[in-house]
């Protein structure tokens, strides 16, 4: 597994009157192999994980994968860490499946025709093999997450980011895509509201006002969160 360190983390933003606080003094050393992140709307938790591959940077503190600072050595970081958003379509950005799974493997394998047939290989073992030429916009809307999906895996990172990744699913296609997240080699850090998905990690962290209120294993934190929105 991968380290992520998160060291007396701070991450403001600039408003019209100043700034305003989105996460702050947060510190953690995550090597588990699931790491779940809970908390209400607007809590943080979304800020949190996208500390891990720079779509979001400290403004006190640092961030390190396996030692490599997210601020200085970004690239490198994001060879290692690949993202997941709630919206596939922040994702999908070629016409077909297969072009889009090839476009991810653009920068890491040259050769044309090597990278189809590693885009190829990646659709069929995630299961959209046969929809190899069928138009992104086509796909279901799991579909289209697991595609996205695809582009992440193709690229074979150690740690994938998934921010709330099936908030907009129906029933089956979120139960097909949480499988498919917690089956992975991969170090996960998903971001979830669904709560018996986050039973299933090994670790978790729940945040609240922009701080990490618990870090513990899930049932615990979970237990917390549930009594503290009752509150």
């Amino acid at each position: 597994m991968a380290t992520i360190e998160l060291t007396d983390v701070t991450v403001t933003a600039p408003t019209a009157d100043g700034h305003v606080t989105l996460l702050r003094d947060v510190s953690a050393c995550l090597t588990e192999q699931r790491v779940v992140v809970v908390g209400a709307n607007g809590s943080g938790k979304s800020t949190l994980a996208r500390l891990v591959n720079g779509l979001v940077t400290a403004s006190t503190g640092t961030v390190r994968v396996d030692g490599l600072d997210v601020a200085t050595d970004g690239p490198a970081v994001r060879r290692r860490v690949g993202f997941v958003f709630t919206q596939p379509s922040a994702q999908l950005v070629m016409p077909t499946v297969l072009e889009d799974v090839a476009l991810s493997l653009r920068r890491h394998v040259p050769d044309k025709r090597e990278r189809e047939a590693r885009a190829r290989a990646v659709l069929a073992d995630i299961g959209l093999g046969e929809h190899a030429d069928t138009s992104v916009h086509a796909l279901s809307g799991g579909q289209q997450q697991m595609l996205a999906l695809a582009g992440v895996l193709a690229c074979e990172p150690s740690v994938v980011v998934a921010d709330e990744p099936t908030t907009l699913l129906d029933l089956r296609n979120a139960r097909a895509v949480e499988e498919r997240l917690l089956s992975m080699p991969q170090q996960l850090v998903l971001v979830t509201h669904d709560l018996a998905l986050a039973r299933r990690c090994d670790r978790a962290l729940v945040v609240e006002d922009g701080r990490v209120s618990v870090d513990a294993d899930p049932e615990a934190a979970v237990a917390h969160y549930v009594e503290s929105a009752r509150r």
